[in-house]
């Protein structure tokens, strides 16, 4: 079968790697050159190279040759509102209107234009680690406390070209909302973490006070 074909390939390529044969960096063949050499057809070669694109052992831009992907640095989340310690790029500042899911976690009516900003944090070496958009009404305020949801969601097409992913492929969305004192949501922001570069550990919760 030729799911199977694709799949023992890319078995392959992963046995080539790891004894050495491309070191994280180099260039693989190009699907034709690939394909010649297997006796298999290029479209076989093709899926074979993007499945081990999806799974994160190689890596292309368009119109470049296909290489080994470097190992990503793999972080822990353990506080959700803590600054980031890098470097960052915004991406976008336009306004937003309110989702139905905006306008509950901020508590402001559908539709209501929003202040709206993305974020692309990068690693020390310069790889898209995170993204963070943010949404709020009005200046930005400083926060009391803030509350934060984990959940997963399959990467959009502009979040997966920031973060160098394929579409579809599976990252954490941390939802973060703050809050003023009296408790009002002032911003909310939704993180996103690609899995193979995170971990997300929990802090353990404070002891209840004695009675």
């Amino acid at each position: 079968m030729p799911e199977a074909r694709h799949r023992r390939i890319a078995a392959d390529i992963r046995r080539r790697i790891a004894a050495g044969e491309w070191r994280p960096g180099d260039p693989l063949p190009s699907r034709t050159e690939l394909a010649a050499e297997l006796g298999v057809h290029p479209q076989t070669v093709r899926l074979a190279y993007a499945l081990l694109r999806r799974t994160g052992v190689l890596e292309s831009e368009e119109r470049r040759a296909v290489y080994v992907a470097h190992p990503p640095a793999m972080r822990t989340l353990t506080d959700a509102d803590a600054d980031w310690p890098f470097t960052s790029e915004t991406t976008d500042t336009r306004l937003r209107p309110a989702t139905a899911e905006l306008a509950d976690r901020l508590g402001v009516r559908l539709g209501v234009m929003l202040r709206h900003e993305t974020l692309e944090c990068m690693d020390p070496g310069g790889r898209s680690a995170m993204l963070v958009s943010s949404w709020w009404r009005g200046q930005r305020q400083p926060h009391a406390s803030y509350t934060a949801e984990v959940g997963c969601m399959e990467l959009a097409m502009e979040q997966a070209h920031a973060l160098g992913l394929l579409v579809d492929t599976l990252a954490f969305r941390v939802t973060r909302t703050r809050f003023d004192h009296d408790g009002r949501p002032l911003e909310t922001a939704d993180l996103i973490l690609p899995m193979d570069r995170w971990m997300i550990r929990l802090r353990p919760a404070e002891p209840a006070a004695e009675r």
